[in-house]
C-alpha cells in the first residue's frame, strides 16, 4: 500500500514572527569556506588545496528555546504535577507510543481569534465528522492561525482549547494533541483582556493546566493541517530527547495510506 507523507511542521528560521518579541530563534550559518579553518585544525599538515574544491564543511550555530518551532510540550511544562499529584514527566520521559498513533482533525477555523473552544464544540465537531474517539488517538486542531504563520499577527491569531475541551479529549483516552496556533490556549492578548475584566485567574492557561488532572502532551505550531482529512491518517511526532526538559522539537508528519 502506498503512503503519502505530509509535513505538518514549520521550519526554524531567522526573522519570522512566529513567537513573541524577544523569543525568536537565532541561527548563524557557517558556509564551506567559513568552516574550512576549523576542519584544517583537526588534521595536521592539511592544506585547503588538498581538499576537493578547497572546501570545508558547513555548520550552523543555533540559539533557541525548546518552545521555538514545531515542538511537543511535556506535562512538566504545564505544572509540577500531573494526574492529580504525581510528578510530571519531562520530555525525555514521555512514552514513545504516544507519538505515533492514528490522527483525528478538528476543523475550528471558523471560530474567531481568541475564542475558547468548549467540550460541546469538540463533541459537535466529532459528530459532524462521524467519529468516536479511541484511546491514544492524536487529535490535531486546525484554527485560523495556521494560514497566518509568518505574519506579525500569527501569535495573536486563532482560537484556543479551554479546560473543558481539553478534559473532554483526555477523559476519552487521548494523551497527545496538537494545534497550528502559537499556543494550545487562546492567544494571551485575549485572555489578558478577560482577566483584566474578571480577575478570574482560572482563565489563564486553562487548557495547559488540564494536565494537572490528567497528564498529556500537545504539539504547538503545527502547519498544513488544512491538507489533512478528518480521519484516515496517522501522526508521527517523536520529540528530541532533552534531559529534564519541558519540551522538545519535533518534525511532525502526517501519514496517509492510499
Amino acid at each position: 500500500m502506498a503512503r503519502k507523507l505530509i509535513d505538518i511542521s514549520v521550519p526554524l528560521q531567522n526573522d519570522v514572527p512566529a513567537d513573541p518579541p524577544g523569543s525568536h530563534p537565532a541561527i548563524q550559518y557557517i558556509d564551506h569556506q567559513q568552516g574550512l579553518p576549523r576542519m584544517l585544525q583537526f588534521f595536521e599538515g592539511l592544506n585547503a588545496q588538498d581538499l576537493p574544491d578547497g572546501q570545508g564543511w558547513a555548520v550552523e550555530q543555533v540559539q533557541l528555546s525548546t518552545h521555538n518551532g514545531t515542538h511537543l510540550d511535556a506535562p512538566w511544562h504545564f505544572h509540577p504535577t500531573m494526574n492529580r499529584g504525581e510528578r510530571s514527566w519531562t520530555i525525555d520521559e514521555v512514552p514513545l507510543e504516544w507519538c505515533l498513533q492514528p490522527g483525528v482533525k478538528l476543523d475550528f477555523r471558523h471560530f474567531p481569534d481568541g475564542y475558547v473552544a468548549t467540550a460541546r464544540d469538540v463533541a459537535n465537531e466529532l459528530k459532524r465528522i462521524g467519529h468516536t474517539l479511541s484511546p491514544l488517538e492524536i487529535v490535531v486542531v486546525n484554527t485560523s492561525a495556521g494560514a497566518k504563520y509568518g505574519r506579525p499577527d500569527y501569535v495573536s491569531s486563532g482560537c484556543g482549547m479551554g479546560y473543558e475541551a481539553t478534559m473532554y479529549l483526555l477523559e476519552r483516552g487521548v494523551r497527545l494533541t496538537g494545534i497550528d496556533g502559537w499556543s494550545w490556549d487562546a492567544p494571551f492578548v485575549y485572555t489578558a483582556k478577560k482577566y483584566a475584566e474578571t480577575r478570574d485567574a482560572s482563565l489563564i492557561w486553562e487548557g495547559h493546566k488540564a494536565g494537572r488532572h490528567i497528564g498529556y502532551c500537545h504539539i504547538e505550531k503545527l502547519h498544513n493541517l488544512e491538507l489533512l482529512p478528518s480521519t484516515g491518517f496517522s501522526v508521527s511526532c517523536f520529540p528530541v530527547k532533552i534531559e529534564r526538559a519541558s519540551a522538545g522539537w519535533t518534525r511532525a508528519v502526517a501519514i496517509i495510506d492510499e
